[in-house]
């Protein structure tokens, strides 16, 4: 795990939710198969197991090229982070991981 992607994590998930940051030294972690969007899944040792259990955060930012990337913080069904999911929404490659301060937290 990169620290850009420790940043964007510790950065969007505070308060109740800062508890999912505390072992992220040593999450493991794979590229999603995404066209180069950014994403990236945990790896834990239920994987076969695992399912999306719900969103809980989301934000957008501009890359460079002045395209809007949202990103959501998915949990499993058990709680655990999933994935940091981005999607580019004119579906290129994702240039430059945000920095916290580029991004626009979404609150539903």
């Amino acid at each position: 795990m990169t620290d850009k992607e420790k940043a964007l994590l510790r950065h969007l998930l505070t308060g109740n939710r800062a508890g999912l940051t505390h072992n992220l030294d040593s999450a493991k972690v794979f590229d999603m198969n995404d066209g180069g969007m950014g994403s990236i899944r945990f790896q834990t040792s239920h994987d076969e197991t695992r399912r999306f259990g719900a969103e809980i955060a989301r934000a957008d930012y501009h890359d460079v090229d002045n395209v809007l990337v949202s990103i959501t913080i998915n949990v499993d069904e058990r709680g655990e982070l999933f994935e940091i999911d981005c999607w580019k929404v004119d579906y290129s490659k994702l240039i430059k991981y945000p920095e916290p301060d580029q991004l626009r937290i979404k609150i539903d």
